[in-house]
C-alpha cells in the first residue's frame, strides 16, 4: 500500500514539474516575442550583417549557418531559463505580473462612463 502511494505522489510531483517547467517555456517564449521586440530587431539586424561578411567566406551556407545559430540561441536561451525558474522552485501562478497567463482579471481599473453621473441613479419614468 505504502509503495503505491509513494508511486503516485512521484508521478504527480513530475507531472507538476513537467507542467512548470512548459508553462514557463511558453512564457518565456511569449515574453521574448512581444516585450522583446526590439532586442529581437537587433538581433536580427546582426545577424543580416553578419551573414552578409560570411557570405564572402563560405557562399553557400551563411545564411542558414546563421540563421539557424540565431533561433538556435533564442530557443536555449529560452529552455535554460525555464529549467532555471523550474528547479528553483518557482511556480507561475506564485508570480503576481503574470496573472494574464492564467486568466485572473485585475480589478483595479474599473470602468467609469460619461453618461453615468447623469443616468445610473435615476429611475424609469414611463
Amino acid at each position: 500500500m505504502a509503495l503505491t502511494q509513494s508511486s503516485n505522489l512521484g508521478t504527480s510531483s513530475s507531472l507538476f514539474t513537467l507542467k512548470s517547467f512548459l508553462i514557463w517555456s511558453f512564457t518565456l517564449a511569449v515574453c521574448l516575442l512581444v516585450v522583446g521586440f526590439p532586442l529581437v530587431v537587433l538581433m536580427a539586424t546582426v545577424a543580416f550583417l553578419l551573414s552578409m561578411v560570411l557570405q564572402s567566406v563560405m557562399p553557400v551556407s551563411a545564411v542558414l549557418l546563421v540563421a539557424g545559430s540565431v533561433i538556435g540561441f533564442n530557443v536555449l536561451a529560452v529552455l535554460i531559463g525555464a529549467s532555471v525558474l523550474t528547479l528553483k522552485g518557482i511556480h507561475p501562478h506564485e508570480v503576481k505580473w503574470l496573472s494574464w497567463l492564467h486568466g485572473e482579471a485585475d480589478d483595479i481599473d474599473t470602468s467609469v462612463y460619461a453618461a453615468c453621473p447623469l443616468t445610473c441613479d435615476t429611475e424609469p419614468k414611463f
